[in-house]
């Protein structure tokens, strides 16, 4: 069967139909949200919302993107807005006056350090620079995107990419040579 042919009965209400698109995309999406939300309950009910959102607004999936990357996008807004409700505020920097970054800068980093050495430095952001960049880096977004998932603007999140890029090359030298644990 088809995904849009899953999705198309999912709309009707079909509750096998449902279930399959559920076991389909859960694992994933619980993986998203634990980027987030750090806690794996909290995380399990971040997806349980996003699924339950998803079935109920199923009407506005166009297909314009797939049901996974629209999904995605939930599960990430449901997780932001936990967060949040948590008191863990983003800094919204739209009022600030902000300058324009290119977005073809270098990323890379020296080869001895690993994918986990990357995602233990981006935790040490401060939060305003650790969701743009794990958006951008790990998730793929635009600055588009990412100024509508943040709420923020496009300026907003190139200088918070920009900046969370400059904080986690310093934390990524100064672990590699041990200045800090």
């Amino acid at each position: 069967m088809f995904q849009v042919d899953i999705v198309e009965k999912c709309k009707q209400n079909d509750r096998k139909a449902q279930l399959k698109l559920y076991k389909q995309y859960c694992d994933g999406m619980l993986i998203v949200a634990k980027r987030f939300v750090k806690d794996s309950m909290e995380a399990e009910d971040v997806v349980q919302e996003s699924f339950i959102k998803a079935f109920t607004k199923l009407e506005q999936y166009k297909a314009e993107v797939t049901f996974g990357a629209w999904l995605k996008r939930i599960v990430i807004n449901k997780s932001i807005d936990l967060l949040k409700s948590k008191k863990q505020r983003l800094v919204d920097l739209d009022n600030v006056q902000l300058k324009v970054v290119d977005d073809n800068d270098d990323w890379s980093v020296d080869v001895s350090l690993s994918i986990d050495d990357v995602k233990l430095a981006i935790e040490q952001l401060q939060e305003k620079y650790k969701y743009v960049v794990m958006l951008y880096l790990i998730e793929g977004y635009d600055h588009q995107e990412i100024a509508d998932i943040l709420n923020i603007s496009e300026v907003a999140s190139r200088t918070q990419l920009s900046r969370g890029k400059t904080k986690l090359r310093a934390l990524l030298n100064s672990n590699k040579n041990g200045t800090e644990s």
